[in-house]
């Protein structure tokens, strides 16, 4: 008897999802193994909930693959060393973590000896072209399908094909769309649809309940973060426990606005207490301890990264390249930093660090000069005025 050909679909639970897994079983003939990735958004509970939904589809096989450690060591872990916020505002919460679910789904599909693979974005969004972009590079030879964005089916007639083969779950659309993992959670609406309604406080999946004041000091070991107050933790502990310290206080909210990578504008809310804390906190060391030219330079291919990223290009060899290049400039970015959490307010009250360049004996800025004169400081500006001083004259006239 011949065998039916595998596929492996990217498996969320929700109505895209599971029409997918109905449909290729059903319409297409697959064996269908649905794969849920975690990158930090499942706790157990939520995992055996995926489990039960997707047996009750009568899938052939499901698994959860945790990719967490992988999500900080290669990604996370680089973000941060770049300070990176899409547009100065979004820390790539979903971004990345699609990148590192992707390649998770596309290795598994390798390992299973899978024929196809198949995911449930619609033809609006990022995701598709991230899963695609990263399926075609690691399994080029797999066809890839995608029933919710080729048939373009309205949600009711989704609803209805799993009511007529016996999946007869509650399938109301939810006001709001929300994707949790380690580096922040996304948001998504009716408002988030508009150019000009914020996210009403109902929005967010964790309320403001702290009205208090706090003080907390993160300490970091060449610019990961190990330490919260005394407490020493690994990084992906210690982001876990300052969301769930600071998330009450409602900081690290806010909506993203950016260009998607097929052209059209998009507009996201997200919270991200722990990741918006450790950026700015992880910047304030850097400013004390990196020369002003690393600071630069790591600014400009920190901006890049984030944007190769973003666009599902991290299988590219230069993010290698500018990933050597972020971990050489972390070499001394090893200290403490001080931050007063209040409602809705970040305040970064000062660093520690025996690598702060500011703490030297050479002068005080604005006080006290102590390794050059005044007569050495003439000198430097009348030649750091040459070059100025040259074009002005011959361009007097202009």
């Amino acid at each position: 008897m011949k065998k039916n050909k595998k596929v492996v679909l990217a498996f969320s639970g929700g109505l895209d999802t599971s029409f997918c897994a109905i449909h290729l079983a059903k319409e297409k003939g697959y064996e269908v193994h649905t794969v849920a990735v975690n990158t930090g958004g499942f706790n157990d509970a939520e995992q055996n909930a995926l489990a039960n939904k997707a047996t009750k589809l009568g899938i052939k096989h499901h698994t959860c693959i945790n990719v967490e450690h992988t999500f900080y060591e290669q990604g996370i872990k680089y973000l941060l060393y770049g300070n990176v916020l899409k547009n100065h505002t979004y820390p790539l919460s979903v971004s990345a973590e699609r990148v590192f679910q992707a390649i998770a789904i596309a290795e598994y599909a390798k390992q299973i000896g899978a024929d196809a693979i198949a995911h449930g974005s619609t033809g609006a969004g990022n995701d598709q072209i991230r899963f695609d972009l990263i399926f075609n590079v690691m399994v080029p030879n797999l066809e890839i399908i995608t029933p919710i964005r080729d048939m373009k089916l309205s949600r009711e007639e989704e609803v209805g094909y799993l009511v007529q083969h016996g999946i007869k779950e509650e399938w109301e659309k939810a006001k709001y769309s929300i994707n949790k993992g380690l580096w922040g959670t996304s948001v998504g609406g009716d408002e988030t649809l508009t150019s000009n309604l914020p996210l009403p406080e109902e929005a967010w999946p964790t309320k403001l309940t702290r009205k208090d004041s706090i003080t907390l000091e993160i300490g970091f070991k060449k610019g990961e973060p190990v330490r919260l107050n005394d407490t020493l933790l690994s990084p992906i502990q210690l982001i876990k426990k300052l969301q769930a310290l600071a998330q009450p206080y409602g900081v690290g909210r806010d909506v993203h606005v950016g260009d998607t990578i097929i052209g059209i504008k998009g507009r996201v809310g997200f919270e991200a207490a722990a990741p918006i804390i450790l950026i700015k906190a992880h910047q304030l060391l850097e400013k004390h301890v990196l020369g002003k030219w690393q600071m630069h330079w790591k600014d400009q291919l920190a901006n890049w990264y984030g944007m190769l990223m973003h666009e599902a290009q991290f299988l590219d060899p230069v993010m290698r390249d500018i990933e050597v290049f972020l971990e050489s400039t972390q070499n001394n970015v090893t200290g403490s930093v001080k931050i007063k959490l209040e409602s809705k307010q970040i305040e970064l009250l000062g660093i520690e660090s025996d690598n702060d360049l500011m703490q030297t004996n050479q002068g005080q800025y604005g006080e006290m000069n102590n390794g050059w004169s005044g007569e050495d400081v003439k000198g430097f500006t009348k030649i750091l005025a040459n070059a100025t001083q040259i074009q002005n004259a011959v361009h007097q006239n202009d």
